[in-house]
């Protein structure tokens, strides 16, 4: 029988915690104000624009349910919900996969896209006036370095 090598648990300094909380904070603020933005500007919630968003970004326009879920960080189940409002309102399709019968891509339609267009001003302005303007180029370089130390694969 092998041992199974065990790292000593480690639990957060005061200073760690203090961090934390004000990450999740600060997180949860900015985040509530963009969505609620989205939402009186242009009717269209922040898991919606993120949906389109990915879409928009994707080649031909298009994810697998399962990469877009990883993507945007929701369940199956949320995905596939948000997907079908999202097909109700023409602004995405589901498409078979070729290769795999059981497989289903999201695709975004024009409609889509010229909706993400649209509600991109929105969404932009308040990630500047919310966020990156509140920070000069030296802060927010070291920002992303430090986030990127933070990143974790699932």
């Amino acid at each position: 029988m092998t041992a199974i090598a065990t790292r000593p648990v480690r639990y957060p300094t005061e200073a760690g915690l203090t961090a934390w909380r004000a990450f999740l904070t600060t997180h949860a603020r900015i985040t509530r104000r963009l969505e609620a933005e989205l939402m009186s500007e242009e009717d269209l919630a922040l898991a919606s624009y993120d949906v389109l968003v990915q879409l928009a970004e994707a080649a031909d326009r298009r994810l697998r349910m399962t990469e877009l879920a990883g993507a945007v960080l929701l369940s199956r189940s949320g995905l596939t919900r948000l997907v079908d409002r999202l097909t109700r309102d023409d602004l995405v399709t589901r498409q078979a996969c070729e290769d795999d019968a059981r497989g289903t891509y999201a695709v975004l339609t024009p409609a889509g896209l010229s909706r993400l267009r649209k509600a991109s001003k929105v969404h932009l302005r308040g990630v500047e006036e919310h966020m990156t303007g509140r920070l000069n180029p030296s802060e927010l370089a070291t920002l992303t370095e430090l986030l990127d130390r933070l990143d974790v694969e699932d």
